[in-house]
């Protein structure tokens, strides 16, 4: 194993593993972000309270 490092330098190595895990750690975040289940900001059902809510409107009284 340890000439495997012999081959790589290991700084640029583990640079480039940690940039591209945090890379993959937001894309995996901003993913469940944009979904209705796993929305921790907005919460569960946000957007379907929502358009619930505009479908529910009260219709206009006709005189």
């Amino acid at each position: 194993m340890w000439r495997v490092w012999l081959l790589f330098d290991p700084r640029r190595t583990l640079i480039a593993l940690f940039t591209f895990l945090f890379a993959l750690a937001l894309l995996i975040h901003f993913i469940l972000l944009s979904t209705d289940r796993f929305n921790w900001l907005d919460g569960p059902g946000a957007a379907r309270a929502g358009a619930v809510g505009q479908q529910m409107a009260p219709l206009p009284r006709s005189n």
